[in-house]
């Protein structure tokens, strides 16, 4: 098992494939990755050399992942607050920032809430 930047990748999977489980590769950056370390895409985590993964963590190394790219977003979203920006002011009460509509939708942002029907009152 390859541990890169703090994540045991999956042994299973193919090289590409298993660099997204990296917060802040996703599938495009995966694939530059293995094409620039000259890694076979067919190639499976498990069959990889210990020269193969030392050039996966230097190339990797020199993108902003985990931790710091984490730390990266949350100051980028208490900027936006501490400003008094609009996006601000829709992170800091938890309802969507990019535009979408809040009336039927949006249960990710806005959490599942249940709803009690009236409770109807016994007349004598």
């Amino acid at each position: 098992m390859a541990r890169i930047a703090g994540v045991n990748l999956a042994k299973e999977k193919r090289v590409e494939a298993a660099l997204t489980a990296i917060f802040g590769i996703g599938r495009s950056i995966a694939g530059k990755i293995v094409e620039d370390s000259g890694i076979e895409k067919d190639c499976k985590v498990k069959d990889l050399t210990e020269k193969e993964v030392g050039t996966l963590r230097e190339h990797i190394e020199k993108l902003q992942t985990e931790g710091d790219l984490k730390r990266k977003i949350a100051m980028d979203v208490k900027r936006l607050q501490e400003v008094g920006s609009y996006r601000g002011f829709r992170h800091k009460k938890g309802l969507p920032v990019r535009g979408q509509r809040t009336r039927y939708n949006c249960r990710t942002r806005k959490g599942k809430k249940k709803t009690i029907a009236n409770k109807k009152t016994v007349t004598k």
